[in-house]
């Protein structure tokens, strides 16, 4: 056999251009750090993708984990299940908001999402003869929920529709309820009746055809952390209920914890119709997603065997007993360790400690919700011009961190902190101090 070439990337990365690729490997972590293979400890500023809650290395999820492999790793969900399995099911139906009481087990944020989209499909397939012409989806501008093909479908990132147009089908596209750049004539305290007025435009034009509205709550992640308007989410629940639309809300990113509420719906008092969990699920640790549905949905799907109405779909390692088991000892800890009661005031400390960013020109923006927080560098801040993509200062924010001993990742020139809920003061300082930092110094050197 031919031997293969010292200098190949054995390992293709998602989202990195190998041919500038400068290897970073993880021998370890522990709560907020992570080691490199060659020595170094970088604090892990955007919680592995935004997915660790509790910090690396947690004891009791370590333990859980062990506990279950012990007992069984794997069983299908395919008509049968795991007892932890089970349990985990039963504590998301009782955490979630509202009547949410159904839970679907996939493997990732894109599955969770996968799922959701043919779940309302179907539901409206098996509501009657009225709603058979129920087949489209309306998506927010900028919308990220994934990158599997519907997940992708649903995006508005102009660049996956420009490149992968010929096997996507197409949404109906809403607006952005950006709080940042509003639209001209529009002032923030009338920005949510703005958004909404335009969704409602759309309802009335295609609620016949709509299976569901499918948005991110409070925050759009991917987009570069757009912050809605308060009181947007509510509006289009009550929108969804008037036309006769089912609301799909996408919290794989702003769940368990992240906006200061274990999900970012119940800051708006909403239940949507069926809510896509994963990345905090099990805490960061084991690949796992939910897609949880309301009792009218689920029951839709009721139906002697025969009539084949359940749903068309699986996973053959949704629900894993060992990722089920990280779950439930993740849930354990928000309790054990009011996780909560801290995600708010730490992102007040973090945010006056940024606040000092604001007097450089070259900050646009420091938005977000609980510790979930974008900063956007511009050209200018009255114009709010953004950047030549092409001088990529973003991406060199990001690496001055890394050479100040705090891994973060950018999208395009918004630099992204979603640090691990656990963070403590003094790690927050650490994290602060480096932005700060980077940041100075490479706007320090800007010519625009």
């Amino acid at each position: 056999m031919q031997e293969k070439p010292l200098d190949t990337n054995f390992h293709w990365h998602g989202f990195t251009q190998m041919a500038h690729y400068d290897p970073l490997v993880i021998r370890e972590a522990n709560g907020v750090w992570l080691t490199t293979t060659d020595g170094r400890r970088l604090l892990d500023g955007v919680a592995s993708l935004w997915c660790n809650v509790h910090g690396h290395a947690k004891t009791e999820i370590n333990d859980a984990i062990r506990e279950q492999l012990d007992r069984v790793s794997h069983v299908t969900t395919l008509g049968m299940s795991c007892d932890t399995t089970e349990r985990l099911a039963r504590e998301l139906a009782r955490i979630t908001p509202g009547d949410l009481s159904h839970v679907f087990f996939s493997s990732d944020g894109s599955s969770a999402v996968e799922a959701a989209l043919k779940m309302a499909f179907q539901y409206w397939q098996q509501s009657g003869h009225h709603y058979v012409e129920k087949t489209k989806y309306l998506a927010l501008n900028l919308a990220y929920h994934g990158d599997t093909t519907g997940a992708v479908s649903l995006g508005g990132i102009e660049y996956f529709h420009r490149l992968f147009s010929p096997i996507l089908f197409d949404p109906i596209r809403g607006p952005l309820p950006c709080t940042y750049r509003l639209p001209e004539g529009v002032c923030l305290p009338k920005s949510c009746d703005h958004y909404a007025s335009q969704i409602e435009g759309l309802l009335i034009r295609h609620h016949h055809e709509l299976a569901a509205v499918v948005m991110e709550p409070l925050v759009q992640g991917a987009a570069g952390m757009i912050t809605h308007p308060s009181g947007f989410l509510r509006r289009v629940r009550e929108l969804c209920d008037r036309y006769q639309v089912l609301l799909i809300c996408d919290e794989v990113a702003t769940g368990f914890g992240r906006t200061g509420t274990m999900f970012a719906c119940e800051s708006e008092d909403v239940t949507p119709d069926i809510l896509c969990l994963g990345k905090g699920l099990t805490g960061g640790y084991l690949p796992m997603a939910a897609t949880v549905a309301r009792p009218h949905v689920y029951e839709a799907f009721l139906a002697p065997v025969e009539a084949s109405r359940q749903f068309f779909h699986g996973h053959t390692f949704a629900g894993n007993p060992l990722a089920a088991a990280a779950a439930l000892a993740s849930l354990e800890l928000f309790q054990s360790e009011q996780t909560l009661h801290g995600v708010v005031p730490k992102s007040d400390y973090l945010r006056q400690r940024l606040s000092v960013l604001e007097e450089n020109p070259f900050v646009g923006s420091i938005r977000g919700r609980g510790l979930m927080i974008g900063i956007e560098i511009v050209q200018d801040r009255q114009s709010k011009i953004t950047l030549d993509s092409e001088l990529l200062v973003g991406r060199r924010i990001c690496e001055q961190a890394i050479s100040q001993g705090v891994w973060i990742r950018p999208l395009g020139d918004v630099v992204v902190l979603m640090p691990p809920l656990s963070i403590s003061e003094a790690e927050l300082d650490m994290l602060a101090d480096a932005v700060i930092a980077s940041v100075e110094n490479v706007t320090g050197n800007l010519k625009v």
